[in-house]
């Protein structure tokens, strides 16, 4: 399996873009993007989001983004779960970091 992390942050590092402005636009922190680097199963929509922000097409690196773009071939049970999974952690760990701001506010 490819390490989605890994090409995600060789793509920023060619594309220019510092990772504190990515993680800006993105509304994370620097140390969660560090720590998505080595994340193997980065979420497809991840992919996609930082794709758009630095320009660039992961279809061609990541074979289970170019299927799915091209709708070829259904995905199987095991990678709709998995999807679903990486998915719901993502929104977690995006409201907990929402949840420590607040809390930094008080």
């Amino acid at each position: 399996m490819q390490h989605r992390g890994e090409i995600l942050k060789e793509a920023i590092y060619k594309s220019g873009i510092p990772i504190t402005e990515l993680a800006k636009r993105m509304g994370k922190s620097r140390r969660w993007m560090y720590l998505m680097f080595e994340n193997s199963t980065v979420s497809l929509d991840l992919v996609l989001q930082i794709g758009k922000i630095i320009h660039h097409d992961f279809s061609d690196s990541i074979k289970e983004l170019s299927t799915s773009l091209k709708g070829n071939e259904s995905p199987t049970a095991y990678e709709k779960e998995a999807f679903n999974a990486e998915y719901w952690k993502d929104k977690y760990l995006k409201l907990l970091e929402e949840y420590n701001l607040l809390l930094k506010q008080q």
